[in-house]
Parts: C-alpha cells; sequence; structure tokens
C-alpha cells in the first residue's frame, strides 16, 4: 500500500455528472472549472502538444472529449492562435453557448458540437482528425471502459493527448483547498473523487492498444496533474 493511501485508482460518480445541466450548481461549477483550468495550466499544456504536431499553413481538424461547455477548448485555440480549423466538442450535454462559438469563429475555427456518451460514440465514429485530446476527463472511466475509448481514439487521429488529475497527496491537499479561489462545493467535492480516480505512473499508457508505430509520453505535468501523450511514428 502506497503511504498516502492511494496505491489503487478509485472510480466513483461525479455530482456534477449527476446534476441537470441546467441546475444552478452545475452552473457554477462549469464557471468554476474555468478557474481551476487556468490554475493548473492544462490549456497551455494542451496546445503546446497540439502545435508540436499539427502542420504549418494546414487547417487542422481536432476533436475534444468530455468537452463540456467548451471554454477549455476556447482556451486552447487561443493558444494555437489565428490559424482556422475545424473543432468538434463531443459530450453528453450540449452547453456550448452562442458566445463561446462566436469567439471560435473570431479565432477562424468551426465549431460542431456531437451530443453522445463518448464510450458509445468514439467507437462507432468514421471521422478522422488531426488530434483527439481530453482535459480531466479520462479518469473518469473504469480501466476496462478507458481502454476501449483510447482503442477508439488510436483508430482516429495520429495525436492523442490528455490533461488528467495525478493521484497523490499533494494533489489531494489542492482539492481540499479549492475553497480559498472560489470553487463551490460540487467542485470542491468532485476534486476530491477526480483525484481518488487518477493516475500516477504509466497506468494509462499500459491500457494504450497496440505500442507498435506509436510513442507513448505519460509523466507529472505542474504540482498537480498527470500529462498522456501518445504520437504515431
Amino acid at each position: 500500500m502506497a503511504a498516502d493511501g492511494m496505491a489503487r485508482r478509485r472510480v466513483e460518480p461525479e455530482w456534477l455528472d449527476l446534476l441537470e445541466a441546467e441546475d444552478p450548481r452545475a452552473l457554477r461549477s462549469r464557471r468554476d472549472l474555468v478557474r481551476v483550468n487556468a490554475w493548473m495550466g492544462h490549456a497551455r499544456i494542451i496546445a503546446r502538444q497540439l502545435r508540436s504536431r499539427l502542420l504549418a499553413g494546414a487547417a487542422p481538424r481536432l476533436l475534444e472529449i468530455g468537452a463540456g461547455d467548451g471554454r477549455f477548448t476556447l482556451s486552447v485555440l487561443r493558444r494555437l492562435g489565428r490559424r482556422g480549423g475545424s473543432v468538434t466538442l463531443l459530450d453528453r450535454h450540449d452547453v456550448v453557448t452562442e458566445a463561446t462559438r462566436r469567439e471560435m469563429a473570431a479565432l477562424g475555427w468551426s465549431c460542431r458540437v456531437a451530443q453522445a456518451e463518448a464510450g458509445e460514440a468514439l467507437p462507432r465514429c468514421t471521422e478522422r482528425f488531426d488530434a483527439v485530446f481530453a482535459n480531466l476527463f479520462l479518469h473518469q472511466f473504469p480501466d476496462d471502459s478507458l481502454a476501449a475509448m483510447l482503442g477508439a481514439a488510436s483508430r482516429l487521429a495520429p495525436l492523442v493527448a490528455a490533461c488528467e488529475p495525478r493521484r497523490s497527496a499533494l494533489a489531494m491537499g489542492g482539492a481540499r483547498l479549492l475553497w480559498a479561489i472560489g470553487c463551490g462545493e460540487v467542485t470542491r467535492l468532485d476534486a476530491a473523487i477526480s483525484v481518488r480516480a487518477g493516475f500516477r505512473g504509466g497506468e494509462i499508457g499500459a491500457l494504450w492498444p497496440e505500442r507498435a508505430g506509436w510513442v507513448l509520453q505519460e509523466r507529472p505535468a505542474g504540482p498537480f496533474s498527470h500529462l498522456f501523450v501518445a504520437r504515431r511514428a
């Protein structure tokens, strides 16, 4: 048993996923997540991975799974710059506002929402993308479901990147301090659940379907985050 008592992942339902999309507590939690993502620097981390692979002058096609209200995606696109392209936002709810869509369009990006459960939609998808990415999403799935999703993602794009919670005592301490940046009860509860379901070491890569022809990177990213990147060689 690890000294911090979190040797194994523990996946539990998160409160936000149990609330109706327009519940005031859900609306506040989505606003909180914008603040949390900025604090953790995930948009910067994901944008750096995308820039390293996307071809200059091309109009890339991106897919975010578990995209929520799209504001994280918008932060990533701002860092990619005014280059143009298309982004598909896959989520069980369509809560992307017209204001967010307009801001994406102003950067030259078209936006489409695919409203579906990721675990069901990804294996059926026949489109191809330049990159698939996720933010604070993969940890919500047990290993068998996550392995199936990673297998589907590997068929859709030559680059798959994800920023997830790190399962550590330090990250749990950070989760317990979210009140200090104004986060509400739902976000504070879900943060602790997320850390217990988070990743360490090479746990995501161990679920990747096929190592041949792929370069996998998995490491801590900042004090509380875990980065996974798969690039087709």
